[in-house]
C-alpha cells in the first residue's frame, strides 16, 4: 500500500465535470431500513447498466482510519489531506481543521462522474428524496412536512400522503421509479455484467 500526502488544491481536478450528477436521497427515521434498501437498490441499478455512487452523512466523530497506521499518523501530524492507494482501491481523507462542514453541493463535484448519486442523510439539504416509512416505528411521516419527498416506500398503505407509495420490498419497481424520475437513460441490456452486484456489500 502506498501513502501520498497531497495538496488540497490538486485534489479531484480530473473529477470535476460540466454536467452535475443526478441526485436522489433516502430519508427516514432511524431503524426504517434505509441502508438495507440501499444495499438492494444499488445492485439493481448497476445490473441495468447505471453507474451509482453514494454519499452518507455520518456522526461528527466518525473515522475511517486506525491509530498507529501511517495514514493516521500523517493526519495527526497536520496533513490537510491524505490519499491512500493500492491496486484495489484508493481513499482520500480530508481534515476540516476547524473549517465549516461542506454542504452536499460542495461534496458532489468531488465524486467521479456517474449516472446517479444516492444520498443518505443531509436532511436539511434541498435535494429530492424517497422516504422509507415503517408505521411500526411510531414516527411521523416526513413527507407531510417535506415537499422534497417525491415518493414513500412502505410495506403497507400510507393514506395520509398524496405522493406515490411504492412497495418497499419491490426493488425493481423502486428502480423503475428512480430511473424515470431522475431521467436516466435506460441501459438494460442482454448480457449486462453483474460483477458489480456485491459492490455495496
Amino acid at each position: 500500500m502506498t501513502l501520498k500526502v497531497i495538496k488540497a488544491e490538486n485534489v479531484n481536478k480530473a473529477n470535476h465535470t460540466s454536467q452535475p450528477p443526478k441526485v436522489i436521497g433516502l430519508a427516514g427515521w432511524s431503524g426504517a431500513g434505509k441502508t438495507t434498501l440501499l444495499c438492494k437498490l444499488i445492485p439493481e441499478l448497476t445490473r441495468r447498466g447505471h453507474r451509482v455512487s453514494t454519499i452518507k452523512h455520518a456522526h461528527h466523530r466518525f473515522d475511517v482510519d486506525t491509530p498507529g497506521k501511517d495514514s493516521y499518523e500523517h493526519r495527526a501530524a497536520g496533513a490537510t489531506e491524505v490519499l491512500v492507494t493500492s491496486a484495489n482501491r484508493w481513499a482520500l481523507m480530508h481534515e476540516n481543521r476547524g473549517a465549516p462542514e461542506p454542504s452536499l453541493w460542495d461534496l458532489l463535484p468531488k465524486l467521479a462522474a456517474v449516472d446517479l448519486v444516492i444520498v443518505e442523510g443531509f436532511k436539511q439539504e434541498g435535494h429530492e428524496k424517497l422516504e422509507v416509512f415503517r408505521r411500526a416505528n411510531q414516527k411521523p411521516l416526513l413527507a407531510t412536512g417535506d415537499p422534497k419527498v417525491v415518493a414513500v416506500l412502505s410495506t403497507e398503505p400510507v393514506p395520509e400522503t398524496q405522493r406515490p407509495v411504492l412497495d418497499l420490498n419491490d426493488i425493481p419497481a423502486i428502480a423503475d421509479f428512480v430511473i424515470a424520475h431522475c431521467h436516466l437513460t435506460e441501459r438494460r441490456q442482454a448480457g449486462c455484467v453483474d460483477s458489480v452486484r456485491g459492490a455495496a456489500q
